[in-house]
């Protein structure tokens, strides 16, 4: 635990069998697929399933045969990053993240968009007297987001997003002068974190350019009765093969 005469703060100190062509229409696809659910007496959850399914056969079916049904990239970007919740006096701070990017079509526009992340995060503790503290923490992440990419021009698309995401600490610490400790080793921050986020950017031909925000619903505090919670904004490139 921390000492506290290094004047941290008291919190601080708390530490399918069913198969649809894609040559049939959707009318016939969804009608066959709902006799078929009827007659066998499917619980809900595979009816759901079911409707999934051929959404993503059918969507599929619509798409250009020239047309990846996965495109996978990478990126780099940079990060604002801050932590909210029970801690005051917090300041952003800039950091990096890199990251395999894989856009899944579900029809020509329709994206589901993931991949994973090497996330690095973090904040600032600036009181008006006593010791700064800067943490870093660090995170394998997976966002898993709904895309729509809007096309422009003929190279050129506007592609928007949102969804959840699902984070893991792998390392990082908090810093006051020579002392350290290390972020998910001595009782103060939970290692999972998720949330929801949100972004826009534009591609043109293999590159892409995007922004967005994090939002951390996860308490990642652990510390008994404290609220610890990510903030990030972000922006990165990217190319697409």
């Amino acid at each position: 635990m921390p000492d506290c005469s290094y004047q941290w703060s008291t919190l601080h100190c708390q530490w399918s069998n069913t198969f649809c062509s894609t040559t049939v229409s959707v009318e016939i696809c969804t009608e066959i697929i709902f006799k078929q659910l009827k007659n066998s007496s499917m619980n809900r959850m595979k009816l759901v399933l079911a409707v999934v399914f051929a959404a993503l056969t059918i969507g599929a079916g619509q798409m250009n045969a020239q047309d990846k049904l996965v495109t996978l990239g990478v990126k780099a970007g940079v990060n604002l990053s801050t932590l909210g919740g029970d801690v005051d006096d917090m300041k952003s701070v800039f950091k990096y993240q890199v990251g395999v990017t894989a856009d899944i079509a579900v029809t020509e526009n329709l994206y589901i968009l993931t991949g994973l992340d090497l996330q690095t995060k973090g904040a600032k503790y600036k009181p008006e007297s006593g010791t700064n503290i800067k943490y870093n923490p660090m995170y394998l992440q997976m966002p898993v987001h709904v895309g729509y990419k809007f096309n422009l021009f003929s190279d050129l698309k506007l592609v928007v997003n949102a969804g959840p995401y699902i984070a893991y600490g792998i390392g990082g610490k908090a810093k006051s002068g020579d002392e350290s400790l290390k972020l998910f080793g001595d009782d103060i921050l939970k290692r999972l974190d998720y949330g929801i986020g949100g972004g826009i950017g534009v591609e043109l031909g293999m590159f892409s350019v995007g922004a967005g925000y994090d939002l951390g619903l996860a308490n990642i505090s652990d510390i008994d009765g404290g609220k610890i919670r990510n903030r990030n904004a972000y922006l990165t490139v990217g190319v697409k093969f």
